[in-house]
């Protein structure tokens, strides 16, 4: 695993890669990764750079920043290995669709999420068709 299950670490590699951006330092090449969502996503900047341990919650109708932007990050991954096989085709037609790739990408987080939720309950690996599946839907 790229992170580790540590949530303050997660955090942290956002909150370094985005400093270092700011700063105009070098970047790994994750961190080029990670600093470019963030920049896609001035709104949580400001939480990038202050809120490592604060808990968000959707009962207050607050968004994750963090889960959201890695989310953002997991379909960019998947764009570019084209794993699950076809994702890299329908996110061109959604982007085509949209006009950009940031917005496809927002249209598919929610078939994402929705498909890791239901494997996290069931204890068991992301189902990759239902996924896809969801997807052509959009």
């Amino acid at each position: 695993m790229i992170f580790g299950q540590d949530r303050t670490e997660l955090r942290r590699m956002y909150f370094e890669a985005w400093k270092k951006h700011c700063d105009g330092a070098v970047l790994s090449p994750l961190e080029a990764q990670i600093a470019q969502v963030v920049e896609d996503h001035p709104e949580y900047q400001q939480a990038v750079a202050a809120d490592l341990e604060r808990t968000f919650t959707i009962e207050a109708g607050e968004t994750n920043p963090f889960l959201h932007m890695g989310l953002h990050l997991g379909i960019r991954d998947q764009v570019a290995t084209d794993r699950p096989a076809g994702i890299t085709g329908i996110f061109k037609q959604l982007a085509a669709r949209d006009g950009n790739a940031h917005d496809a990408e927002h249209r598919m987080i929610d078939c994402l999420a929705e498909t890791l939720w239901e494997a996290q309950n069931a204890n068991q690996p992301p189902d990759e068709a239902q996924y896809i599946e969801r997807l052509r839907r959009l």
